[in-house]
């Protein structure tokens, strides 16, 4: 299997991360039209950053992301990016979720680099978000 190296001209580097993120309350809001146009906004803002997505899953209640970031930018960076303009976006296009609730997502989210995230470690996390 052959690894993709990335470079930004002084570092070469593969930084690839798992990010998962809820939906405030756990709320079951990104089903139909929301999760396309997330989706497409988490394209753009991921080519915006230049970074690269090599996952997304969008469920009705959080999303996870598998997303290679240079390390002199920053994960934390980038999911603060996405988190914001879709977040914005998706409730100026979509009243509804302005009237259920105050914010769109979470302030937490959860990232652990590719290979040391085992799925019992995601679900724990999901399973704390229940009541944020």
């Amino acid at each position: 299997m052959a690894v993709t190296l990335r470079s930004n001209g002084d570092v070469v580097f593969r930084c690839a991360f798992l990010v998962v993120w809820c939906t405030k309350y756990r709320r079951q809001v990104l089903g139909d039209k929301v999760e396309g146009r997330l989706t497409e906004l988490i394209h753009e803002v991921v080519a915006d950053k230049e970074a690269w997505l090599v996952e997304a899953e969008v469920k009705a209640d959080h999303v996870r992301l598998v997303v290679e970031v240079d390390p002199q930018y920053g994960v934390h960076r980038l999911v603060k990016a996405v988190k914001g303009r879709s977040s914005h976006a998706l409730r100026e296009e979509f009243p509804h979720l302005r009237s259920r609730l105050p914010t769109l997502w979470t302030n937490s989210y959860f990232v652990a680099t590719v290979g040391g995230a085992q799925d019992a470690m995601v679900e724990h996390y999901l399973e704390q978000q229940q009541g944020r």
